[in-house]
């Protein structure tokens, strides 16, 4: 299967370690861009004032290729070797698949109802706006695969940039309820 993966990555950090790894984290994001087939690299960090040690880290990879090449790297392991003295464990690896791709976090993810329903939607008024915007654009000689294929595209650009984003955003607290 050559489809991109995405990785969420928990890591304990040691206490009063947490400003060392994040510097740690960040210049290692920058040297991993290097190697072949690693898409995204992005942090997480406990909210300003919680008492979670925390951390998470969230991948991005060509394919599953890639990211076993990436984790059996001499880079990863030096990495891993840097960073031993700041955490505490060891980490917790998660691939996110399907639609939990879409509402990526370091720990549980929503139920499943909640990411259909929000990507429910989300796809909903898109699937019509999408097709009103570029009508205009295609003149009525233009088939109707070629135009189709247009619509599908841009469904997905603005599912992925634009309403997803903002509908996970918006709805945070509704799919990641603070337990008490």
């Amino acid at each position: 299967m050559n489809e991109p993966i995405h990785v969420a990555i928990t890591r304990k950090i040691k206490p009063g370690c947490e400003a060392e790894f994040q510097q740690a984290l960040k210049e290692f994001f920058q040297s991993s861009f290097a190697h072949t087939g690693v898409h995204g690299a992005s942090m997480l960090v406990p909210p300003p004032g919680s008492p979670s040690p925390e951390f998470g880290i969230l991948r991005t990879f060509a394919n599953a290729q890639q990211r076993d090449d990436f984790y059996a790297s001499p880079m990863f392991q030096a990495w891993e070797e840097r960073i031993k003295p700041l955490t505490e464990g060891l980490p917790e690896y998660r691939e996110l698949t399907g639609l939990e791709a879409w509402f990526r976090s370091p720990h549980n993810p929503p139920p499943r109802w909640k990411m259909a329903l929000l990507t429910w939607i989300a796809v909903w008024p898109v699937s019509m706006a999408v097709p009103a915007a570029l009508k205009p654009w295609f003149s009525s000689s233009v088939p109707g695969f070629v135009f189709a294929g247009a619509v599908a595209g841009g469904i997905v650009l603005v599912l992925t940039w634009v309403a997803m984003p903002l509908l996970v955003k918006l709805t945070k607290g509704w799919l990641h309820p603070k337990t008490s």
